[in-house]
């Protein structure tokens, strides 16, 4: 099981992360002897998410687009600082994080940014946490995936956040943010798990939101998907049959 959370009143739940990498056996690897990982089909699962990848070249990391950075807890910091820099990995910058917990920045594989947050009272070795915008509208674009998927509108210490079950969707104010979307970087497109999602997709419809892709069913996998962009130009997978994955 994708130890997806269980969905919110409107059906809806964190499924995944894709990216585009260089070798998908460097990136399992990375993801199973950094974090606790556990390796599925395409991909691995943390508790809260699975994270997909596709071996693609990649047009560029994830600072400079909309989401900068994709943030995990960790059960200890310290510990993971020193797997990180025992295997090479670049530790960006140690500092206090908005809910007054321990934070750093490290780069990951294809130039993927992440935070991690300790948790002392985390289970895993690493769970999912957040997914960080930068933006010149907070408030609009909160409003936007509140309006959107019903998620829970609220902070995350100092940001506007609006949170799903698994992920806290967290938007900080730039003058000038990234006008790159995620669509073609090493974070390609962030997924939501639906359920009844053809259904959902002609409430979309119906409320104006456009979708990118019709309603579609993979066949042999029992996976249902469709795409559609956020008003920033993040790219948006909504997914029924993935928490079997």
């Amino acid at each position: 099981m994708a130890q997806l959370l269980p969905p919110n009143p409107s059906g809806m739940t964190m499924g995944h992360v894709h990216l585009n990498v260089r070798s998908v056996e460097a990136q399992q690897k990375f993801w199973v002897e950094q974090f606790g990982a556990t390796v599925v089909r395409s991909g691995v699962k943390l508790p809260g998410m699975l994270i997909l990848f596709q071996q693609r070249e990649a047009a560029g990391g994830t600072e400079g687009t909309v989401i900068d950075h994709l943030g995990l807890k960790v059960r200890s910091l310290a510990d993971t600082l020193a797997r990180l820099r025992a295997g090479g990995f670049t530790i960006l910058r140690k500092f206090t994080g908005p809910e007054g917990l321990p934070n750093a920045y490290v780069m990951g594989p294809d130039e993927v940014k992440l935070e991690l947050q300790q948790d002392l009272t985390l289970a895993p070795t690493a769970a999912s946490h957040h997914l960080h915008y930068y933006v010149s509208d907070p408030v609009a674009i909160r409003d936007w995936y509140v309006k959107t998927f019903s998620f829970q509108s609220g902070k995350r210490g100092a940001h506007l956040a609006a949170d799903a079950p698994g992920m806290n969707l967290s938007f900080q104010p730039f003058k000038t943010p990234p006008a790159a979307g995620t669509k073609g970087r090493s974070l390609d497109h962030i997924g939501f798990e639906v359920k009844n999602l053809k259904a959902f997709c002609k409430q979309l419809q119906t409320s104006g939101v456009k979708l990118d892709t019709r309603y579609r069913k993979a066949p042999g996998l029992g996976i249902a998907s469709v795409f559609l962009t956020d008003p920033l130009g993040v790219s948006i997978e909504l997914t029924e049959g993935l928490d079997r994955f």
